[in-house]
């Protein structure tokens, strides 16, 4: 786990919870079968700080479903199982068609048309190959809840995106899926230029739920 020392003019509490989740997030929690126990003095040392904002910062990190409690046995990241993931991402098709089809309404040329430049190079060439368009598929989803401009879509997804990135990661390299997902995000950049709100939820809909769907049929390592 990448974790560095906390700033002490700010709250130990909140930087321990913030630094423990995005490093759980940027772990690759499916790439092996063991379990990730989390060693609280080993994350007191890293981060430079006493117990108590640690154990804090972890009872948060339980209540959000990043990490679980064991009796007797300590504190693990949380994997999810294969239906758990394919709800979050059913989820997040439902909430990021929507924001969407907002985008097409309210964002500007100029953001539009930064969509595009997240995918200079890519286009037309074999995505699997290229290392960091997993990042500017990431990217891409965020803008677009962003683009939607509702303050509650942003918020309930944020969490989503985090505990599902891992398995997006991992997936994006996967058969032909990064072809077909710049192919897919180019189709959702159109829509949004033409303003046709009800092809680019539909669209950005489609393209989430074909994840859900190839994590339902190929992903044989979740549990």
């Amino acid at each position: 786990m990448a974790l560095s020392r906390l700033d002490a003019n700010d709250s130990f509490r909140t930087q321990a919870y913030l630094a423990l989740k995005h490093a759980i997030a940027g772990m690759d929690l499916y790439d092996h079968p063991g379990e990730i126990r989390l060693d609280e003095r080993q994350l007191c040392r890293d981060l430079g700080v006493s117990r108590t904002p640690i154990r804090e910062a972890l009872t948060v990190l339980e209540q959000e479903g990043f990490v679980l409690t064991l009796p007797r046995r300590g504190i693990f990241v949380r994997r999810r199982t294969k239906r758990q993931i394919v709800e979050m991402v059913q989820v997040w098709a439902a909430l990021e068609s929507m924001a969407a089809r907002l985008a097409a309404a309210r964002a500007t040329a100029a953001e539009i048309a930064a969509l595009r430049d997240l995918f200079t190079g890519f286009d037309g060439r074999p995505a699997a190959e290229i290392e960091g368009y997993s990042d500017a598929n990431i990217a891409f989803h965020r803008a677009i809840v962003r683009l939607g401009g509702n303050g509650l879509i942003i918020a309930r997804t944020a969490d989503l995106f985090l505990q599902i990135d891992a398995i997006r990661r991992r997936t994006i390299r996967e058969a032909d899926r990064a072809d077909r997902s710049i192919q897919d995000h180019l189709r959702i950049i159109a829509a949004l230029e033409r303003r046709d709100a009800d092809l680019a939820a539909r669209l950005d809909r489609d393209h989430t739920l074909g994840l859900a769907e190839h994590i339902e049929r190929n992903c044989h390592f979740l549990a």
